[in-house]
């Protein structure tokens, strides 16, 4: 039986892939069995072939997987147990004094791989053009059931449990005062953990916040449902934007999302197919996807290149978390992107390629303690890990009157 002090202890981690596993890649990659052509010109009827076949030409002969795993080794990374599960993590102290704790939340079908970038910039700012007095401690946690983290074995580990554990690990690594932030999932617990307020938490960040008012949502729920109601009436150009942006996502823009919400488990696929999780994890959203389809056509937008996506990817091969993330779809009951009553001091970063773009009205009402608002001119739903000078100068300058 584990003691209270070996269940708490932190544990340093080191990736090691067994170079089977990685020849056993390679292999059914090349027995991928293609179905024909899409019969549309456009992606309307979901990835398409010709950036699938690159995909697995590169994946398959060029691709370099170690050079990934030494990168995320030069990282301190490790391991503690939470409610019974282990919890993998980065962990980079600031070489500054004073530097503001910081824990930053990845989401699906992401993984730690999106913040590697932004890791450096962030935790040793006058080594990447910035100021000392900008500088943070960096915890990088892995989700359960995502990359290195244990997969939950029952049910439970919804995003408000997900909060608990963050709160919970930030205390254990010592932390007297921190801030958070989060986009995608990881928006949605870094809201819960603003939301539960605990004495540490000085504040929260946003890439994709929760702002849309109940009366708003009543009715983007109802077309889902089909029931086809009405937008409330006086939104502004900028609500209306929202709103349509959000109809579209709910009725056409999810469906990666309703099968794992419903039947994550009959995904066996991402299990059993490198391709399928690949093209799985490529569908996430149209702008998302358009960016990534030209890293793979050689015309990459930004740092979402196609190693960067091929990480991710081959990330959640080797570990087999396919359908262990997705199920944190079927465990969730909020909206997500609902207000979740923050009242903690709370910024937020409107990306113009963001799933929807927040109006300023709402998020004004969602954060009553709104300290930073910003609409970049550049960046898609992958904030950090395609614009990472970008998102870096955002958190910069998010958190410097909290400091």
């Amino acid at each position: 039986m584990a003691t209270t002090e070996s269940a708490t202890e932190i544990r340093p981690f080191h990736v090691e892939v067994p170079e089977e596993d990685l020849v056993d890649l390679r292999r059914r990659i090349a027995a991928t069995r293609w179905p024909e052509r899409e019969t549309v010109a456009d992606e309307t009827q979901g990835v398409q072939l010709a950036t699938m076949q690159e995909l697995v030409r590169y994946w398959g002969t060029e691709y370099d997987f170690r050079r990934f795993e030494a990168r995320l080794n030069e990282l301190p990374q490790f391991i503690t147990e939470i409610d019974g599960l282990d919890i993998h993590f980065i962990h980079v102290k600031s070489p500054h004094e004073n530097a503001l704790p910081l824990i930053i939340t990845h989401g699906w079908p992401g993984s730690v791989v999106e913040m590697l970038n932004v890791v450096g910039p962030l935790s040793d700012p006058t080594a990447h053009g910035g100021d000392a007095e900008d500088a943070f401690d960096v915890v990088v946690p892995s989700m359960p059931g995502y990359g290195f983290s244990g997969k939950p074995t029952a049910t439970g580990w919804d995003p408000v449990h997900i909060a608990d554990a963050w709160i919970t690990l930030m205390r254990r690594v010592g932390y007297t005062q921190f801030v958070a932030q989060g986009g995608d999932w990881g928006a949605q617990i870094t809201d819960v953990i603003g939301a539960k307020a605990p004495p540490e938490l000085l504040g929260i960040h946003s890439n994709m916040p929760g702002t849309v008012p109940p009366d708003v949502a009543k009715a983007l729920y109802s077309n889902v449902l089909g029931a086809g109601d009405p937008p409330p009436s006086g939104l502004s150009a900028d609500e209306q934007r929202a709103y349509d942006r959000l109809s579209f996502l709910y009725t056409k823009g999810i469906g990666y999302a309703l099968e794992m919400g419903f039947r994550p488990q009959t995904l066996y696929g991402l299990a059993d197919s490198p391709v399928a999780l690949a093209a799985w994890m490529l569908d996430h959203d149209a702008y998302s996807y358009e960016d990534i389809a030209r890293a793979f056509a050689g015309d990459p937008v930004g740092n979402l290149t196609r190693d960067e996506v091929l990480d991710n990817i081959t990330l959640t091969w080797v570990t087999n978390t396919g359908v262990s993330s997705g199920r944190l779809y079927w465990e969730n009951n909020l909206g997500f992107f609902d207000v979740k009553g923050v009242s903690v001091p709370a910024a937020v970063s409107v990306f113009p390629r963001e799933l929807y773009q927040a109006p300023r009205s709402w998020t004004e009402q969602a954060y009553p303690n709104l300290i930073y608002f910003n609409e970049v001119d550049q960046g898609n739903h992958f904030a950090a890990w395609q614009k990472p000078e970008l998102f870096t100068e955002e958190l910069r300058a998010a958190f410097r009157s909290l400091r």
